[in-house]
């Protein structure tokens, strides 16, 4: 048992017990946190209320010098139990206080508070006034406290049937569901529901089902010390945020100790890969955030319009993209920190286009950029010189890597785009041909509103320090130099001498796929996709070892050194078989569990599931891979699909060539295996 050292029981019966308790507690600072698998992660898109409760642990855990420990529980109702036969030290689930729970463990102060809704399909029938209730059905989880509200609706209208639904039933199986029409009406938390609306539009937030309750931790109440620190933690978070009135921006965001920070959910800014947060601005942002003791709420954009309307009224506090200051932006009260980047804008043709060696080979061409961007004065600029140059205005919700990708794939002629991204296309392998440099480089700020000089003082302060360090650079590598997005080598399967090895690693893969239950064949093949059989291969985003396995996962797999040859492997393929398990939660295909399971293990299950679901919406099989879910994950990379997907944007060519290329190494090692006998 993991115990974590400052907050120990406060008492217990046995000496002995007592004594090894201690002993454990020497041995790690360990917050052990019991939280609910069917919260799963996603891409928060309007800061994170669903895992505010969660922010606030990681800052107490910091500010304690505390490790987290997070340990999942498949049903809601089991979280409770779990605390008191001391699994976990706290619960953090968005747990609603109740006088029932109250009598089984403490809580801390509230977090927030919230009412409950009852949420409906889109196209079931609407409620107008609570008398509406009456004979409808309401689905509930067991052990929630959305089931006491819908027995306390039952108790003022009779005919209100509860129906429950399992209780493994994650939030968006229950989305889905309700869209169609399968399940009547349900409860959801009011922050819950309105965090999913920013990416659904299939359910409808109806009626309040009670008044706003409290959240907060659980902790069991031998736990004075504990609670008593939380509590401590949480008055000095929580008091700064009920006056909002201050002299200046920096002084409210202070006060309320969290920076609200605006960008685009792209490749290069922000999105989720295999379950974690990542992009360049994402990156600064969390920098920030930590250099000034705040908490950061990322909030996401459509596109440049909407992130500078937010900041003009006060929604966000920073913007942070590749902006080039300019007159007409500076005129709708926008501010330009100092340049934390510098760019030069270059022209992009398709794989095949001929040479472009100076700006008159762009003579009845035909340059698209959106009209917001920097990049469209630039053009009006040229084009007044040579006249004979079209500018076409891509739309407002393309950002700037997909206007690259339209050019490869011959939606677009030419674009002009900022060098940095066309060297990241590049290393993703999009097939495109960078072509001339158009003007003078330029700087690139963060913007915020004009007239908070106290936050500019800090912006600037920290690109002052930050801007080409270790720290900067190492993501600025990371995103748009190295070369690790997708990996171009192309080692030969053909030179394997019939009757040998097909891997340095055969016995231990041998061994690992026998336990889980998995063809060693295929194994290999996929160990040589992610590393080429090298121990310590380091992808771009951390992940290491032979079947690169990113640091946080091997933690929750309890397993730590994945250079380790054996410990890599099993890394790997026990993280396998807990994606098999996921995609088998969503009824996939036996015959196709394979590559769900491959595609999942290369991008997250939850950009895989927001592709079965897209799939079935578009006609397409929802359980069959290959030319129907992957066509649908294909789409994931288009903002008009992406902001509807719970997961966000996901580069879906990615985990496409992944699984192709895995199932021709496998079939081809198969046919070695076969020839050889």
């Amino acid at each position: 048992m993991l115990a974590f050292k400052p907050f120990a029981k406060d008492s217990t019966n046995n000496a002995n017990s007592k004594a090894t308790q201690q002993a454990q507690q020497t041995q790690k600072n360990v917050l052990r946190v019991l939280v609910w698998s069917g919260n799963e992660n996603y891409l928060p898109r309007a800061g994170s209320p669903p895992n505010l409760d969660r922010d606030y642990l990681e800052l107490f855990a910091d500010s304690h010098g505390l490790n987290l420990e997070y340990i999942e529980k498949p049903s809601f109702e089991q979280l409770i139990p779990a605390l008191l036969s001391n699994e976990g030290d706290i619960i953090a689930a968005n747990m609603t206080v109740n006088k029932l729970r109250q009598e089984q463990v403490d809580f801390t102060l509230p977090i927030t508070e919230t009412p409950e809704y009852i949420v409906l399909g889109k196209n079931n029938k609407a409620l107008t006034a609570a008398k509406d209730l009456d004979g409808r059905k309401i689905a509930v989880q067991p052990g929630t406290s959305h089931a006491i509200t819908a027995l306390g609706l039952a108790n003022v209208y009779p005919n209100i049937q509860i129906e429950q639904i399992p209780a493994k039933t994650t939030r968006d199986k229950l989305y889905d569901a309700l869209a169609k029409g399968e399940y009547d009406l349900t409860i959801v938390d009011g922050n819950i529901i309105d965090s999913t609306l920013k990416y659904r539009d299939d359910i409808v937030k109806s009626l309040q089902a009670n008044v706003a309750r409290s959240i907060a931790w659980a902790v069991r109440k031998d736990s004075a010390t504990l609670k008593q620190q939380l509590n401590t933690f949480l008055q000095q978070q929580l008091s700064a945020q009920q006056d909002s009135e201050s002299v200046t921006a920096w002084q409210t965001i202070t006060k309320r100790r969290t920076i609200r920070i605006v960008m685009r959910n792209t490749i290069s800014s922000y999105y989720l890969w295999k379950g974690q947060l990542m992009g360049f601005h994402y990156e600064l942002a969390k920098d920030f955030a930590k250099q000034h003791k705040l908490r950061y709420e990322i909030l996401v954009a459509d596109d440049n319009i909407e992130m500078f309307e937010m900041i003009k009224t006060g929604e966000a506090d920073i913007a942070l993209g590749f902006f080039t200051p300019n007159q007409h932006r500076a005129e709708q009260g926008l501010a330009f920190s100092r340049p934390y980047h510098y760019a030069s804008e270059q022209i992009v043709a398709g794989p095949n286009d001929p040479p472009i060696e100076s700006v008159h080979d762009l003579k009845y061409r035909n340059i698209a950029v959106r009209k917001s961007s920097s990049y469209y004065q630039t053009l009006m600029d040229l084009q007044s010189i040579i006249p004979q140059i079209t500018v076409s205005e891509a739309p407002e919700e393309y950002d700037t890597e997909q206007i690259i990708e339209g050019v490869a794939s011959g939606e677009f002629d030419l674009t002009l785009a900022d060098n940095h991204l066309v060297d990241m296309e590049l290393n993703l392998d999009t097939k495109i041909t960078p072509s001339i440099f158009i003007g003078k480089e330029k700087a690139q700020s963060w913007i915020f509103k004009d007239g908070n000089n106290q936050l500019r003082e800090k912006i600037d302060s920290y690109i002052k320090r930050t801007y080409r360090g270790l720290f900067y650079n190492l993501i600025h590598k990371r995103y748009f130099e190295a070369d690790g997005l997708i990996d171009k080598h192309h080692d030969a399967y053909e030179n394997l001498q019939a009757g040998g090895n097909l891997s340095p690693y055969d016995e231990i893969v041998e061994k690992y796929a026998a336990q889980y239950g998995f063809d060693p064949h295929l194994l290999i093949a996929q160990m040589h996709q992610e590393s080429r059989f090298d121990p310590n291969a380091t992808s771009f985003a951390g992940a290491q070892g032979l079947f690169q396995i990113m640091p946080r996962t091997a933690k929750q797999l309890n397993i730590i050194d994945v250079t380790d040859p054996e410990k890599g492997i099993h890394a790997g393929i026990k993280y396998m078989a807990w994606v098999s398990e996921r995609m088998q939660e969503q009824e996939v295909r036996d015959d196709q569990l394979t590559w769900f399971t491959l595609a999942s293990y290369n991008a997250g299950p939850g950009h895989v599931i927001d592709a079965m679901r897209l799939a079935e919406q578009k006609g397409w099989q929802r359980d069959i891979w290959f030319n129907n879910v992957e066509r649908a994950i294909l789409l994931l990379s288009q903002r008009k699909y992406s902001a509807k997907a719970r997961y966000g944007y996901v580069r879906g060519q990615e985990p496409v060539t992944y699984v192709r290329n895995i199932r021709r190494k496998y079939l081809m090692l198969k046919d070695v295996v076969t020839t050889s006998q």
